[in-house]
């Protein structure tokens, strides 16, 4: 099978092609990197092209059989006016560029597999979001999945699966190190009130998802990436501490947190459970449902 990845630098998308190669499919990566990931990625499976080639692949990148775009720029950031125009151009210009590419080929793109976001559904301290219940959120980061998501429905494809992510748990990046940080320094607690729902999943899942929605033709449309079983930030944090055998005691007040991060602040101090109905019903099952036995296989990598 041959995967283009737009965003294969990024957390997933690394553990992504590394697996898919280890599967022997045939990977394309599409990156603004390109000299960089070419001089660290050799593998004879693996073509590295840039956005500005893409409109001039060589035949070795023709027949794609999924496309998964990854791309967006972090949002873990203070949200300046500037900042949140970058997070918007780095979602939806790839978006419109891998539509431009899609109506050109020869044959219609049998699978697009795009990111979103699981806080479109809104914040909540009781509500559970499936992917039955309507994007809701009235805030930024809401404003900018709706766009992402319709520019994904722009993408001519067969079958379009567009995966709503929850915070990604993994050693190599995103938030994990930066939340276990606070307790290896000593000083774990609650943040804000701590009743704030905190939906994730294990990057090991994060991967077999997204395989197994390539695998699986019933997996379309919206689709939760999330562990099934949410936890309050207050839990987190106790487990967090227990696993690592480090004290939860020492809370971060809201309005700290509002001060050092400013609109951003919202990720932490709001949140949703999400549950992942979708890929449940298709048959996926996850190999960390219970956030107890994620801790444990982070901590012992």
């Amino acid at each position: 099978m041959k995967i283009m990845i737009s965003g294969g630098t990024g957390l997933i998308g690394k553990a992504l092609y590394k697996a898919w190669l280890d599967q022997g499919h045939e990977v394309i990566i599409l990156s603004r990197s390109r000299t960089k990931l070419r001089a660290k990625e050799t593998h004879p499976h693996v073509h590295v092209v840039s956005w500005s080639e893409l409109e001039t692949l060589p035949p070795s990148c023709s027949d794609v059989d999924v496309v998964v775009n990854l791309a967006g720029e972090t949002i873990s950031q203070r949200w300046t006016v500037t900042a949140k125009n970058r997070i918007v151009a780095s979602r939806i210009v790839p978006a419109r560029r891998l539509a431009e590419w899609a109506e050109q080929q020869p044959r219609k793109l049998p699978l697009l597999i795009n990111a979103s976001g699981s806080s479109g559904y809104g914040s909540s301290e009781t509500a559970v979001f499936d992917e039955q219940i309507p994007l809701a959120g009235q805030d930024f980061l809401s404003d900018v999945i709706r766009q992402w998501e319709a520019a994904a429905d722009a993408i001519p494809a067969e079958r379009r699966v567009k995966l709503r992510i929850a915070p990604v748990l993994s050693n190599d990046g995103g938030v994990f190190p930066l939340m276990t940080l606070p307790y290896k320094l000593g000083f774990g607690g609650k943040i804000g009130s701590g009743r704030q729902p905190f939906s994730w999943i294990h990057i090991d899942d994060m991967v077999r998802l997204i395989d197994y929605a390539v695998q699986e033709p019933s997996l379309s449309g919206p689709v939760n990436a999330s562990a099934p079983n949410a936890v309050t930030n207050d839990e987190f944090g106790r487990k967090l501490g227990a696993v690592y055998r480090r004290p939860h005691w020492f809370p971060a007040p809201a309005w700290a947190l509002k001060l050092a991060l400013g609109e951003m602040s919202m990720l932490i101090l709001e949140g949703q459970h999400v549950y992942p109905a979708a890929a449940l019903n298709a048959g996926f099952t996850f190999r960390y449902g219970e956030l107890d036995e994620a801790l444990r296989a982070l901590r012992d990598e």
